[in-house]
């Protein structure tokens, strides 16, 4: 995919009628500060079109950006933010959920993962609400700039391991690293 124009068209908390449009979406989540907003950026090739910072739980939406006008990139909430009281996180938790269930037109689900990190037990939870709704599922094992490359190749074998079967792309939204080969995934 040739990233030719990226635009933030609107972001909603619950039902609406941009779920149903007849364009496929591609929806980023995984655990707060895991870096969605910033790969997205990466893949866009943008500073600052996705909203991101170093505060966990930034996002509190599910921002629809329009792509080459033919496609969304969903960014969502992320999951696990402690600091965050109880009913704001189990509300967030029920959005995410609802998402998932919802049938909406052709849609891609990128889980992000930390790579140093690996799945943790609320990455698998996640995963099995993507398999259970039938997603179409991208792990994208991000920050892999942290690790050298013997610290990598560990990893990768970890997560293939805890993830079999599972398409995974590592990667880096800050040095740009699998941008290209997550692009083609997500055609």
């Amino acid at each position: 995919m040739d990233i030719k124009s990226a635009e933030f068209k609107k972001g909603i908390r619950g039902t609406d009628d941009i779920l149903y449009e007849p364009v496929p979406q591609v929806a980023f989540i995984g655990r707060s500060n895991v870096g969605k907003s910033s790969l997205i950026n990466c893949l866009l090739k943008s500073k600052d079109l996705v909203k991101s910072g170093k505060t966990p739980g930034k996002t509190r939406e599910l921002n629809f950006f329009l792509v080459n006008n033919s496609i969304y990139f969903v960014d969502l909430p992320g999951y696990g933010f402690a600091k965050m009281d109880l009913e704001k996180r189990e509300q967030l938790a029920k959005m995410i959920q609802w998402y998932f269930m919802e049938k909406v037109y052709k849609r891609k689900a990128v889980l992000v993962i930390d790579m140093k990190i690996g799945p943790t037990p609320l990455d698998l939870e996640m995963l099995r609400i993507l398999q259970e709704n039938e997603q179409d599922i991208l792990i994208v094992a991000n920050k892999a700039d942290v690790l050298n490359q013997k610290e990598r190749s560990g990893q990768m074998k970890n997560l293939a391991s805890k993830l079999p079967g599972m398409d995974i792309v590592p990667c880096s939204a800050k040095t740009g690293e699998g941008r290209i080969e997550i692009l083609q995934r997500l055609k």
